[in-house]
């Protein structure tokens, strides 16, 4: 690796920290109804407001030593964790879309612009839903205007559209069929995901789905932190499987097939 590559990486994976940053602040203030986009940072413990040398992902919290400068009280790990996870994913939306490191074309660009988005809502939509286990209906339809977009850009209209249904109308019936198998907005969110992945890709992602979500399953029962009857989250593993989809679905099906 070049050392200008080792800069545009590290670059970009700034970037996706930052960017991540900011989406540990919509993940707090949206089911409280708290405005995002103006006031400032504040410890909620405290209330205290935070100081921008309080704010540089990851490296403030492991200069406060994970504590509010303020009051001391302990700050979750998960914000360093999404950060670190924004970085990640910036740098993956990049390679997964491009053919050269340096020389991209503008439809890479595009795409590459497209897939951090998405990647971006579905962690929003993640971790909302594991904190609330409610899947908010705007978050759906910005997955589904990108859903468009990506649509355009791949030319294959068809496809997209058919991933519309592939997987929600099933997991209606089902619904239907056993009342609380799924919840409405993960059907919807479904949907929303079909149309931007093709019903090609959409498969591969709720097929690694179904497997991440039936191990966490069998972890909550197994700890007994959820009994048979008790309702969990599923949003979450929707998201993780339609997020490694979005990047390596065409490899995943290639290995299987060949």
């Amino acid at each position: 690796m070049t050392v200008s590559e080792f800069l545009l990486y590290a670059m970009m994976f700034v970037f996706g920290m930052c960017m991540f940053s900011f989406y540990n602040v919509v993940i707090y203030r949206v089911p409280k109804h708290i405005q995002f986009v103006k006031g400032r940072s504040f410890c909620p413990d405290c209330g205290h407001n935070l100081k921008a040398v309080d704010l540089v992902p990851v490296f403030s919290y492991i200069f406060l030593r994970g504590k509010c400068r303020y009051c001391k009280a302990k700050i979750s790990p998960r914000y360093m964790a999404v950060e670190i996870l924004g970085g990640s994913m910036a740098v993956f939306s990049y390679v997964c879309n491009t053919h050269s490191l340096i020389h991209v074309h503008a439809d890479e660009l595009a795409a590459v612009i497209v897939t951090f988005a998405y990647i971006s809502l579905l962690t929003i939509i993640a971790f909302i839903d594991a904190d609330t286990m409610e899947i908010s209906n705007v978050m759906v339809v910005l997955v589904l205007m990108l859903g468009i977009i990506n649509t355009v850009l791949s030319g294959n209209y068809l496809e997209h559209i058919i991933g519309i249904f592939a997987i929600s109308v099933p997991m209606l019936i089902l619904t239907i069929v056993i009342d609380g198998a799924f919840g409405g907005g993960d059907i919807k969110l479904m949907a929303a995901i079909g149309l931007y992945l093709g019903w090609r890709h959409t498969l591969v992602g709720f097929f690694i789905t179904l497997i991440v979500g039936g191990i966490a399953g069998a972890y909550l029962l197994i700890t007994k932190k959820k009994g048979r009857k008790d309702h969990f989250a599923f949003g979450p593993y929707i998201c993780v499987g339609c997020v490694v989809a979005a990047l390596y679905a065409e490899e995943l099906i290639n290995w299987y097939l060949y």
